[in-house]
Order: C-alpha cells, then sequence, then structure tokens
C-alpha cells in the first residue's frame, strides 16, 4: 500500500470537498472504509474517518439519507437543513488532507473544498427543487440514484486517474454552474407565479424548468 503522490493528494481534496456537497455522509463512509480494509493510505488529518465508531455513526446515515433523499420534498427539506453541514463539512475534509504536512496548504484547501462543496450543494438543491414540481416521483429517485453512483466514482477517479477527474471536476463546476442559474430561475418564477394565485391576480403560466428550443422560432416566416 503506497503513500499517495501530490497529483492524487490534490485530487482527493477536490473530490472530497465537491462530493461532500452531494452526498457528505457516503464521502465519510467510502474515505474511512478505505483506510480501514488498508485500501487507501490516508492522510494523518484524515485518520480519524477510519474509527470504528465513526464508521458506523456515517454508515447509518447514509442508510437514512438514502431513503430521505428519495421522497420528494422530503429530500428538499433534507438539503436545506444540511446546507450548514456540507459546507463547512467538505472544507474540513479538504483541509484534513494537507493539515499535517503544511498549514498554508490546508487553508488553501479548506477553501477550495468550501467553494466545491458550496457549488455542488446549491446545484443539487435547486436541481432537485426543480424537478420536485414534476408529480411524478421517477425523476426524483432517478436524480438521487445518479448522485449515488457519483460520488464513489469521483472518489476512485481522484485517487486511480486524478488528472483525469481534474479535467473532468471543472467541467462539472461548469455544468453546475448553469444548473443552478437555470434552476433558481425557474423556482423564482415559480414564488412569483404562486405569488400571483394567491394574491388574486391573473395567473400568466409557468415554463419548464427545462426543455429544448425548437429549430423554428415563432417569428421565422414560412410558404
Amino acid at each position: 500500500m503506497n503513500a499517495l503522490d501530490t497529483a492524487q493528494l490534490i485530487a482527493l481534496a477536490g473530490a472530497l470537498g465537491w462530493a461532500s456537497g452531494v452526498r457528505l455522509y457516503l464521502v465519510v463512509l467510502l474515505t474511512g472504509l478505505a483506510g480501514f480494509l488498508g485500501w487507501v493510505t490516508l492522510p494523518q488529518g484524515l485518520h480519524l474517518l477510519a474509527h470504528p465508531v465513526v464508521l458506523g455513526a456515517s454508515g447509518f446515515m447514509v442508510f437514512v439519507e438514502f431513503f430521505a433523499d428519495k421522497i420528494p420534498g422530503l429530500d428538499s427539506l433534507w438539503d436545506v437543513v444540511h446546507t450548514v453541514i456540507r459546507i463547512p463539512a467538505g472544507a474540513a475534509l479538504a483541509a484534513g488532507v494537507f493539515g499535517a504536512d503544511s498549514h498554508l496548504m490546508a487553508l488553501v484547501a479548506a477553501l477550495l473544498g468550501g467553494a466545491l462543496a458550496a457549488t455542488s450543494h446549491l446545484a443539487k438543491a435547486t436541481t432537485r427543487a426543480a424537478i420536485n414540481t414534476s408529480p411524478e416521483p421517477f425523476s426524483n429517485v432517478g436524480a438521487s440514484l445518479l448522485e449515488d453512483g457519483m460520488v464513489p466514482l469521483g472518489l476512485w477517479l481522484a485517487l486511480a486517474h486524478p488528472f483525469v477527474f481534474m479535467v473532468l471536476l471543472a467541467a462539472t463546476l461548469v455544468f453546475s454552474v448553469w444548473l443552478i442559474r437555470i434552476c433558481w430561475r425557474f423556482l423564482t418564477q415559480l414564488f412569483v407565479r404562486v405569488t400571483r394565485i394567491f394574491s388574486g391576480k391573473s395567473d400568466p403560466g409557468l415554463p419548464p424548468a427545462f426543455s429544448l428550443k425548437s429549430p423554428f422560432s415563432k417569428n421565422d416566416r414560412h410558404v
């Protein structure tokens, strides 16, 4: 079992920060298990994650979150509550990668880890809130299962192919910002619509959160 090199440590810090905004407890469990079972030599700042008590607590929370995240409405409430948990936890986990070796690197990792956790958390929360406006539950469950798979894949990729992970992380961040923008605009329009309804004004209707534009606009003229 070899120690992680610099590229792997940087990628791991990014993966822990990003994934904490999506599935914090799964991140803690998988990272701790990897160290406990000897699959990875964890940095000293992350050794605590391999403690049996931490593994038991994170495993229980993974079980709870797995089901809570697939119930429309409850998932959004869960996201709201975890806004104050995921972001600082992502910063702390990223800092733990370098904390025992360099205080400066730990500070930089904490800032970047917190920013990554905040971005992924906002993208997740706004997207799931927009999906919850649909009456059917299947898109909600599908999105949740996708998140369940993305986290272990991201952690593995950060260690096995750190440079590939960093490129994909950059692309994911750009996509996340786009998602936040689209979903936030949709949710704002929904709030305005509900306000108009309760104030007795006419309801202009609400366009879908995600739609494909027709190649022919209504202003095009055809013979």
